[in-house]
């Protein structure tokens, strides 16, 4: 049986992947992006994600509201080929991806569900006691 990568070597794939993809699609990467495998999700959080312009606009309701929906386009218009990075990295079919910002604190949550459950089938992390 081969041995594929363990979980922290995909997490680092995946924060990789996102990091690229950010800085490619939306223009400007993230102050901080950590990736988490949980079964068959993927949890990616992403901080300082809101650009200057972004943070005056989030000053009032009206404007936040902008923001979320410029973001969620901007995400629906990338979704095929993200979904497809994180395929590629998991070996998994992505089966749905949810995001949201916060802007108040310039945070973005992005969930992938996966087709399987990866913890099932990877060697662990190596993790000292």
């Amino acid at each position: 049986m081969k041995n594929g990568p363990t979980k922290s070597e995909t997490e680092i794939a995946i924060r990789n992947a996102v990091i690229k993809f950010e800085q490619e699609f939306m223009g400007r990467g993230p102050t901080e992006v950590k990736a988490f495998v949980l079964r068959d999700m993927v949890l990616v959080r992403l901080k300082g994600v809101l650009t200057p312009a972004e943070r005056q606009l989030t000053k009032n309701a009206e404007g936040v509201d902008m923001v979320k929906r410029m973001r969620q386009n901007l995400i629906s218009q990338g979704r095929e080929r993200l979904c497809n990075q994180i395929t590629a990295i998991t070996g998994a079919e992505v089966t749905g991806l949810f995001t949201d910002i916060e802007t108040h604190i310039g945070e973005r949550m992005i969930v992938f569900t996966l087709a399987r459950d990866l913890e099932a089938s990877r060697p662990p992390s190596t993790i000292a006691s």
